[in-house]
């Protein structure tokens, strides 16, 4: 007889230990609760039911946090902002033109939207990367138009607009825009923008996504209208493969709503090896009959759905494009004047610290300065100026300067020996560089923070000083040493 291993009669020995603990457990259980009834029995029924509520209660809350601790908590979803009405980004142009930013663009997109409005034409875009076939497709679906066809990528570069008269006489403009990914990303800006100004987007591929297409497609089923994926070139598959290559496309844009998968053959030329019987070879160049029918008939059922519901659509993204454009040139001009107001009060502060007459009389003017910067870079963001948070701001940025004062001056003293024949310097000289170098960093990083948080933060604005003071030191301590230089020279020069 063999023996039995010792880690199965060590399993063994568990499980009968395991089972009679919960046996006592559970016998211990009833016990308790048969005589927590026979008490029950013997007090007044109220008596009886406050304790049976206390006791679900306290069950209750227990399974409650339990399961509160078990289960992970669902992540907040965001709720989608609506897009902004005309009315919306009429009055935020109003109010840039006002602060003096240049709206010309956005003013033109505007413009655009009404002219199209009047003419009453559907406007469909098509998209896709380069060499998809979509000037192929305009031929096929317009054989008068003039499109230059090529076997090179990316042969189409400007944006061509061609009118086509559907088989229900709808006045249609079909827009050929340029191939994605190409000049480096501003062809790709281009398409997208027509792409928000269109009825319907045309998204035309040869075949299964790549991720790049997918990442294309993705954003603009986020436009929110009538969309067409055109699968183009469906003369390269057998039957077997079409059915799979469509099934794959169907997938990419499931649960989207408003979009139609359709395959076609835009024409074109092929290339064939033509062998004789006495074992000749010829290459033939056979044209390619089109079969864009299919196509054809998805845009017309995207018309013939509701007109009305297209134009709105079509509304609604131009003014997302244009409230994105509005705050783009509102970005822009904030970093200009931002820039200048941090050169100007740079200037000062160099200024200010040689002309201070009595030791400290340059701390009272630098202090000045300094609630004048944040108040005036406020004023340009449109945020509030809290007195606490600039003096609180000034203070922390203070004592990281307390403690690098020593190392900036050392800057500052090598920044003049770029300039020979100085002499000794007088310690306001370099206190003006130091102070042009902390003035400057103070302004980069309070308009940095403003610009990607909207209000003003003491504590990661005072990160962002301690990081820009020690960027480029040398250069800069050159910069406002000549600064200092031409106000001494000016200085002395004056009568």
């Amino acid at each position: 007889m063999r023996s039995v291993p010792i880690f199965r009669a060590a399993l063994a020995i568990a499980v009968v230990v395991g089972v009679a603990a919960l046996l006592s457990a559970l016998l211990a259980l009833t016990d308790w609760i048969f005589r927590v009834l026979d008490h029950l029995h013997s007090v007044s029924p109220w008596l009886a039911l406050l304790y049976a509520v206390v006791l679900l209660a306290l069950v209750g809350g227990g399974a409650w946090i339990v399961w509160r601790v078990l289960v992970p908590k669902k992540a907040a979803t965001s709720t989608p902002q609506p897009p902004p009405t005309q009315e919306e980004v009429e009055r935020r142009i109003a109010h840039g033109e006002e602060l003096g930013v240049d709206l010309s663009v956005v003013r033109q997109e505007l413009a655009e939207l009404k002219n199209r409005r009047a003419t009453g034409e559907v406007h469909i875009a098509l998209f896709g990367e380069i060499s998809t076939g979509k000037s192929s497709l305009v031929r096929a679906l317009l054989p008068q138009a003039e499109v230059d066809v090529s076997v090179r990528g990316g042969t189409t570069r400007d944006v061509i607009r061609h009118v086509w008269l559907s088989t229900a006489h709808d006045r249609l403009i079909l827009t050929d825009m340029p191939g994605l990914n190409e000049a480096s990303g501003e062809l790709d800006t281009m398409a997208r923008e027509e792409a928000m100004r269109s009825h319907v987007v045309v998204y035309v591929c040869d075949g299964d996504l790549t991720r790049d297409q997918y990442r294309e497609l993705q954003a603009l089923i986020a436009l929110n209208k009538p969309m067409v994926l055109v699968l183009n070139k469906m003369d390269q598959y057998t039957s077997e493969e079409l059915q799979l290559v469509r099934g794959r496309l169907l997938e990419r844009v499931e649960g989207s709503a408003r979009i139609d998968v359709v395959a076609i053959t835009a024409g074109g030329t092929q290339e064939i090896l033509r062998v004789f019987p006495d074992g000749r070879e010829e290459r033939v160049i056979r044209e390619l009959s089109p079969q864009v029918a299919p196509l054809a008939d998805a845009l017309q059922r995207c018309i013939d759905s509701d007109l009305s519901t297209l134009e709105q659509l079509r509304d609604s993204t131009v003014f997302v494009l244009a409230a994105r454009k509005l705050d783009e040139a509102l970005t822009a001009h904030r970093r200009t004047k931002a820039d200048e107001l941090v050169g100007q009060y740079a200037r000062k502060a160099v200024v200010g610290a040689i002309a201070a007459v009595a030791p400290g009389t340059d701390l009272l003017i630098q202090g000045y300065l300094g609630i004048s910067l944040l108040k005036e870079m406020c004023a340009l963001y449109e945020v509030p100026a809290r007195q606490m948070d600039l003096q609180r701001l000034l203070e922390q940025s203070g004592r990281h300067v307390a403690k690098t004062l020593p190392i900036m001056l050392a800057v500052a003293g090598n920044g003049f020996k770029a300039f020979p024949g100085l002499g000794t310097l007088a310690g306001g000289m370099l206190h003006a560089v130091a102070y042009g170098l902390i003035f400057d960093s103070l302004g980069k990083a309070v308009s940095q923070t403003l610009e990607t948080r909207g209000e003003l933060q003491p504590a990661p604005a005072v990160l962002l000083f301690e990081e820009k003071l020690g960027e480029d030191l040398e250069s800069r301590a050159r910069k406002f040493a000549r600064m200092a230089l031409t106000r001494q020279v000016s200085h002395r020069d004056e009568p």
